[in-house]
């Protein structure tokens, strides 16, 4: 009913509630990215109190990352069989228990099934799909444009709660966070029973852009057709190589941000003598750049050739990432790697979702996507175990630093060989 009386309102005022949409999704996806990221400021905390190495708080982290990723391409057919709010507030539940739960735990296959397995497969529900299958579902015009805010959303809640995370968890402890971290997901949960909608259809609108109301697609099939649908698409799209390149350089892209910066940023400034709080301080000035650099990586998206958008962004997030161990993290140069990494920390998400929507057509973008980033997540769960180990094993991060640049410049050049133009679905229907 509260979003009916909305939507009347702006319509009458030329606003269309799309808007409303995005921005509940937008709190959602910075919600829930400031629960994946919590766990970044709490590895010093765990080994503090528990006795557990880096490498063992990292496999839980990593499982996490694994299934946030794997849960992508069933997240959007979840969406589009059981609606996307009911889809959301499930979420919700999921991450909040096993945040909860974790309060609780003593072993570290505590914290591999609630940090990893639970909180993993709620925020996988949420993750960049849910971006791509509002922008998809409501907007036309300016596609592009949404789904870099959604995607800025996602990595600016990664990035930008730490600083206040890393002070409570320094003032009152490591279970404080996990309290501040239930208390903003349930927030967000009132906030989408009381305005998301599923379809503009629900509210009798167009999406914004078009002049028809489109009716919601006809269900086909039970509960086993719907999850057996990101196969039959993962079928299909696997025999194109737009697909695979566009999975090779998200798998890149999760190894390189995720995996690594989120997760390990603030325990390899500690190895420098940077207290915890000044490290997340500037992975929020990170978050701050990326808010802007991604809303203006949709923009550019809607304007300029996607293929060449990636080449650059791949190969600037490279050549920061190498320059970062020779920055001797002094302010300056933690500076200059804050701006320019911050700047593309998520601007890839823009141009791969308008690459699969224009390859594979706008029913199974979502889906596509989802594929597309579980291979983000294998990436990130790579980077999240791989730089645990060689700090472990190596006592230094920085190899792993030198190893995600490389495999950025090699992302760059993968880009570019993307065919120019024209779907892939027809070439797919015809091997059929």
């Amino acid at each position: 009913m509260v979003s009916t009386a909305l939507a009347s309102t702006l319509a009458r005022r030329n606003i269309h509630y799309g808007w409303v949409v995005v921005a509940a999704t937008f709190l959602t996806m910075l919600v829930t990215a400031g629960a994946m990221g919590a766990p970044g400021v709490l590895i010093k905390p765990l080994q503090d109190e528990f006795g557990w190495e880096t490498s063992q708080i990292s496999s839980a982290l990593a499982v996490r990352l694994l299934l946030f990723g794997l849960m992508g391409p069933f997240s959007a057919a979840f969406m589009n069989y059981f609606g996307v709010r009911k889809v959301i507030v499930f979420a919700m539940i999921l991450i909040s228990s096993g945040f909860v739960g974790s309060l609780f735990m003593t072993e570290i296959w505590q914290l591999l099934l609630l940090w990893g397995i639970v909180v993993g497969l709620g925020t996988g529900l949420t993750a960049m799909v849910l971006a791509a299958t509002v922008s998809a579902r409501w907007f036309t015009k300016h596609r592009g444009l949404v789904v870099g805010m959604l995607s800025a959303s996602s990595a600016t809640g990664q990035l930008v709660f730490l600083p206040l995370m890393a002070q409570l968890t320094e003032s009152y402890g490591w279970r404080a966070t996990v309290f501040f971290v239930c208390g903003m997901i349930l927030f967000a949960a009132l906030v989408v029973l009381a305005f998301m909608r599923d379809r503009p259809s629900d509210l009798n609108l167009p999406s914004f852009g078009e002049d028809r109301i489109t009716p919601p697609p006809v269900q086909t099939g039970g509960l086993l057709t719907m999850l057996a649908a990101p196969i039959v698409v993962l079928k299909e799209v696997s025999k194109t190589s737009t697909f695979w390149i566009l999975f090779a350089t998200f798998f890149i892209c999760g190894l390189s941000t995720n995996g690594l910066i989120q997760t390990h940023f603030v325990t390899l400034c500690g190895d420098f003598g940077i207290l915890p709080v000044a490290a997340a301080s500037v992975l929020a000035v990170m978050g701050i750049f990326d808010f802007f650099g991604t809303i203006g990586s949709g923009w550019l998206s809607d304007r300029f050739d996607n293929r060449w958008l990636l080449f650059w962004y791949y190969g600037l997030r490279g050549l920061s990432l190498l320059f970062l161990p020779f920055s001797d993290f002094s302010f300056y140069g933690l500076s200059i790697f804050a701006v320019f990494y911050g700047l593309d920390w998520i601007a890839t998400v823009p141009p791969t979702v308008k690459l699969a929507a224009e390859r594979f057509g706008k029913e199974k973008v979502g889906i596509v996507f989802g594929w597309v980033f579980t291979g983000h997540q294998l990436g990130a769960a790579t980077a999240a175990y791989g730089a645990g180990l060689s700090r472990t094993e190596l006592q230094s991060y920085l190899p792993a630093f030198f190893i995600a640049g490389a495999f950025c410049l090699l992302a760059s050049i993968l880009a570019i060989t993307i065919k120019k133009s024209g779907l892939a679905t027809p070439a797919v229907s015809a091997a059929h």
